[in-house]
């Protein structure tokens, strides 16, 4: 069973790229990538920064501090230095409203 949540507008989130989102406490990058949407913790699983303001790429966000790439869909990391996945979470649209499922992690990996 899903709980879904309204995360933010679907137009708040860049055409390519990440939007900064609080949903129940939960911090969350909501993403964009070549037309999908996704939604992770946003925060670096190595260090305590924002995903959401890194780069988006090739199915993929960087960290902007130190180079670490997480996977979009499965969360892992794809280079160091982080080395522990980020959460990722269900996410759809709702008419103009990005929603998200933040008490099913895909991944069953939710941020401490």
């Amino acid at each position: 069973m899903t709980d879904y949540r309204r995360a933010c507008a679907l137009a708040d989130v860049p055409e390519q790229g990440a939007v900064r989102v609080t949903v129940d406490g939960e911090i969350l990058a909501v993403v964009r990538d070549e037309g999908e949407l996704h939604a992770i913790s946003d925060t670096c699983t190595h260090e305590d920064v924002s995903l959401s303001e890194g780069e988006i790429e090739d199915g993929e966000v960087e960290c902007w501090l130190h180079g670490s790439r997480f996977d979009l869909v499965t969360g892992r990391p794809t280079c160091l230095p982080a080395t522990r996945p980020v959460a990722v979470y269900p996410v759809t649209t709702q008419g103009e409203d990005v929603l998200v499922d933040i008490d099913h992690p895909l991944n069953q990996e939710k941020s401490a």
